[in-house]
């Protein structure tokens, strides 16, 4: 497993990291830390897929984004200029999951002795910025049937990469979930996946959505 995270390293630093990092399993559902928790930790994802969640006005939790093996999440906190940094948002594993808990003492060991680590993570944290802002201008300009079907390329693309899989791929996850990350009703998510399930692009499951052509998935996405 590579992280691009660890890429500035060289072998034998980043075999020395990852030797005092410390495995962790997770349990379907079971939370890897909540929002508001301390954060002391730095996660690199080994197996296993999760989603970051953060808790909305009304009380009720939104899906920002689902992790997958070589991304790494809970570096926020660490770089947060605080006595007690505190976890933005929370982190929950949608399958049985891995990772490699790094303390935030040993990454601060690290950005210090090799600064190219911790200019990576800044242009890492500003791809996020700048994905949270597109997911925004989406949901303020951007249909809801567009959205869909946006998020369900990219998740078929995270459970089967088009490489090893170029035109299906199996997503395991409820239409609560894919609400979530379209910023949608369930209901309204429901309409546009039955629609594209009568025009055989995708088909339904019990908590999953099956992607049989990524080709017409995409055309539907631009229109």
């Amino acid at each position: 497993m590579t992280w691009p995270l660890l890429e500035p390293l060289k072998p034998a630093d980043r075999a020395e990291l990852l030797a005092s990092a410390r495995p962790r399993r997770f349990r379907r559902d079971e939370a890897v830390f909540h929002e508001g928790d301390p954060g002391d930790s730095l996660h690199l994802v080994a197996a296993g897929r999760l989603a970051v969640r953060v808790s909305t006005s009304s009380g009720a939790a939104a899906t920002l984004n689902v992790l997958r093996a070589g991304d790494y999440f809970g570096e926020l906190a660490l770089l947060r200029d605080r006595p007690v940094p505190l976890r933005t948002a929370s982190v929950i594993a949608l399958e049985p999951a891995e990772t490699l808990s790094l303390s935030g003492k040993a990454f601060h060991a690290v950005c210090e002795r090799h600064p190219a680590v911790e200019r990576l993570v800044a242009g890492l944290l500003a791809d996020t910025v700048e994905r949270l802002s597109q997911r925004l201008l989406e949901a303020l300009y951007m249909g809801v049937d567009r959205r869909v079907c946006r998020r369900l390329l990219e998740l078929a693309e995270i459970y089967a990469p088009a490489s090893a899989s170029p035109r299906g791929a199996i997503i395991p996850l409820t239409q609560t979930h894919l609400a979530d990350l379209a910023g949608a009703t369930r209901p309204t998510v429901n309409q546009v996946l039955q629609l594209l399930a009568s025009e055989g692009v995708i088909s339904l499951g019990r908590s999953r959505v099956e992607v049989l052509d990524r080709e017409a998935l995409a055309r539907r996405e631009l229109s």
